[in-house]
């Protein structure tokens, strides 16, 4: 177990960079559910392997051992064992803490933008905010809706603006809020997943770009309407509240996304026209037997200790 319990803690290193390349070359409804279970997968095996160490350590503890009937301590190298058990149960609980806390507060920004919203009247699905800062977000929740300002409504022509509520909608449709909510509680558990949050966004605005293409039948208009709405939005000059993983037409690299928009035909990422589809099938493998080492190291980890506990606790009941 000492040896397959750090592969989990490990395997990011590989795995981020690895995901955030192969997203480059994907569709983006794929690149956002490639690097959104990558996220939580990886972050789930992180959270076990610390669960093991804590576990491990503990029962080396004599009161831990007489409670669990252990006859002997646990096998592996108490040496490594012991100093890494406290260590592994703080950040553990550190993890568990950030989680909860970030789900609260998403909960919280949720419940303060919607009680904004419920102060204006609606026309459909649609809040239009008096607000003279251009502005415009996708708001979860039942009903769903499109939050916008006047601000907004006044720096985009009536087509562009359908456009604008088309994006918007499929992040709704989509539920893109819950990827990038998966992605933001997967990055507390392990510092590098960190580096999976931005590809993810992209992505999904990515994502609702082409719907809302398909949705009004023209990719100019859709680019003129997210770069018009980009170069107008001040994000900073708004004071309503405005909760952290709600989409927006307006996040993310906005010039790659309508040169994208423009050129439908062009690569994704950066390998060039025949080098894409064999990149894609080494990166693949790649980045399957990264995630599926990482939850093999640490089923073995943990099928390692529970076969020495009840080999300690035999040995205790025939003594």
């Amino acid at each position: 177990m000492i040896f397959a319990v750090w592969v989990p803690l490990l395997m990011p290193l590989l795995a981020v960079p690895t995901a955030r390349r192969l997203a480059e070359s994907l569709p983006p409804r794929a690149a956002a559910w490639l690097l959104t279970g990558c996220a939580a997968a990886l972050a789930a095996c992180t959270a076990a392997a610390l669960g093991l160490l804590a576990a491990a350590g503990a029962l080396r503890l004599p009161p831990v051992a007489a409670l669990g009937h252990l006859s002997r301590s646990p096998a592996g190298d108490p040496a490594v064992t012991l100093p890494a058990a406290p260590v592994a149960g703080a950040l553990l609980l550190c993890c568990a803490v950030a989680v909860a806390r970030r789900a609260l507060r998403h909960r919280a920004e949720l419940r303060a933008a919607r009680r904004a919203a419920d102060a204006h009247a609606l026309a459909g699905d649609l809040c239009v905010l008096p607000d003279a800062a251009p502005d415009a977000y996708a708001l979860p929740g039942r009903p769903d809706r499109v939050v916008v300002t006047a601000g907004m409504l006044r720096a985009l022509p009536p087509a562009e603006r359908e456009a604008l509520f088309a994006h918007e909608r499929a992040h709704l449709a989509g539920r893109h809020h819950l990827f990038l909510l998966t992605g933001a509680l997967a990055a507390v558990c392990h510092p590098l997943l960190r580096g999976l949050r931005s590809p993810l966004a992209y992505a999904l605005e990515r994502w609702a770009d082409e719907s809302a293409a398909v949705r009004v039948g023209d990719r100019r208009l859709t680019a003129r309407a997210i770069g018009r709405a980009a170069l107008a939005a001040r994000p900073d000059a708004t004071t309503r509240p405005r909760p952290g993983t709600a989409p927006a037409a307006t996040a993310g690299p906005v010039p790659r996304r309508v040169a994208a928009l423009l050129t439908p035909d062009r690569p994704a990422g950066p390998a060039p026209g025949r080098a894409a589809p064999y990149a894609r099938r080494l990166i693949a493998p790649t980045l399957l037997a990264c995630v599926a080492f990482s939850a093999a190291a640490a089923v073995d980890a943990a099928a390692d200790l529970h076969q020495t506990v009840e080999t300690a606790q035999g040995e205790a009941s025939h003594g």
